[in-house]
């Protein structure tokens, strides 16, 4: 009898180390949201006219005048918006860092900003 009590006290033991070493808890982990930077188109210019974030940070630009605009790299290849409508926006996911200075296609270099893109 004694042999049977032991077996089962041990049986139960072991059960419940088993059951509490494997039970697992339940951990979400949330990828890192990127920052988001607003920028305003105006009338004839980006408001900030300059703006530094670090990499991977969003950048947003919301046409807020009453006419069309566009945001396009100087260099034509690393950033170029379409033509946004009056309340359009457009975003871009910075990846490089660097200083970028765009305009608008539709008014020229006369309304132009810069982003700034660092570590």
């Amino acid at each position: 009898m004694r042999k049977i009590i032991l077996f089962l006290t041990i049986s139960i033991f072991t059960l419940f180390v088993n059951v509490s070493c494997n039970k697992k808890e339940n951990i979400t982990t949330q990828p890192p949201v990127a920052n988001t930077v607003d920028v305003s188109i105006l009338a004839m210019s980006y408001s900030p006219a300059t703006v530094t974030v670090a990499r991977g940070t969003i950048v947003k630009w919301t046409n807020t005048s009453g006419s069309p605009h566009t945001v396009t790299a100087d260099n034509n290849t690393t950033f170029n918006s379409p033509t946004l409508a009056p309340g359009n926006m457009f975003s871009v996911t910075t990846a490089t860092v660097g200083t970028f200075p765009y305009h608008c296609l539709i008014h020229g270099i006369s309304m132009s900003g810069t982003l700034e893109v660092t570590n």
